[in-house]
């Protein structure tokens, strides 16, 4: 296995966030609608099924070795020692609702497709929003770009001078285990964006359109696409368990720092 994603990973994953999210704007185009999960804002269509097929057929036929693992339900154990990762459209809620924030984004970490390790090194990241035309993509060894174009090192910034992409659904608002620390960290950003695609503000991130990101109990396909790229243009990440739930945070190394701090109540 190599160390590193090579350039036809690099090659083959900006493609398939390609053609996913051509895919699933073409079919928002031709009218869908959503079928709820775990809540009203928690939804899935055809056009997250179709395009997660789409990537799933062509890496079964191009890295046949490779294991798979997608938000929709694909699942594939390899040989390899790598999986992909795949998030066909992120941002449903929004995508459903005509708004341009939502993307397709696809990770290759190591392991071999079983439940995730609790760190996975991540080889590439690649998040495409089409209706912006930005496409992210970074990874050890690559660097960040945003369409082809290196991104600038993240200058360290604290905490205090910089917007901060969240989210947490209404619903936890009620759970002082989860809002305590949430209000805490939130309380030391300059100011706060709840936007609705974690892979799009992640992207954002790496390209300091905004300053640093927080959530909670992040999925795979969520977190590592965008980890991959925040930390391929000199961004930090973390994981932090607080009162049993796990924080994803990027941004910054101080910004980092501080939400971890405050997450903690430390």
């Amino acid at each position: 296995m190599s160390a590193n994603a090579t350039e036809e990973d690099f090659a083959l994953a900006e493609s398939l966030v390609r053609e996913a999210g051509a895919l699933a704007l073409a079919m928002r185009r031709e009218g869908l609608t959503g079928k709820q999960k775990t809540s009203v804002s928690d939804v899935v269509t055809a056009a997250d099924q179709a395009a997660e097929e789409l990537v799933l057929e062509t890496l079964r036929r191009q890295r046949p070795e490779d294991g798979i693992l997608g938000e929709e339900g694909a699942s594939h154990e390899g040989t390899s020692g790598r999986t992909w990762v795949i998030d066909p459209v992120d941002g449903t809620y929004n995508f459903l609702s005509g708004s341009t924030y939502w993307c397709s984004a696809l990770a290759l970490r190591t392991g071999d497709g079983s439940p995730a390790d609790e760190d996975p090194r991540v080889l590439l990241g690649a998040v495409y929003q089409p209706q912006e035309d930005r496409l992210w993509l970074g990874g050890p060894g690559q660097g960040a770009t945003l369409n082809g174009e290196p991104l600038a090192p993240l200058p360290d910034t604290d905490l205090d001078r910089l917007s901060a992409g969240t989210y947490l659904h209404p619903t936890w608002l009620q759970r002082e285990d989860v809002a305590g620390p949430w209000i805490r960290a939130a309380a030391g950003a300059a100011t706060l964006r709840m936007l609705g695609s974690g892979s799009c503000d992640l992207g954002s991130v790496a390209s300091g359109r905004l300053g640093a990101w927080f959530q909670h109990s992040c999925p795979e396909w969520d977190w590592l696409p965008g980890k991959a790229i925040v930390e391929a243009a000199g961004g930090t990440t973390a994981v932090l368990e607080v009162n049993g739930f796990r924080w994803h945070i990027a941004g910054p190394a101080a910004a980092v720092r501080e939400i971890q701090h405050r997450l903690a109540g430390s």
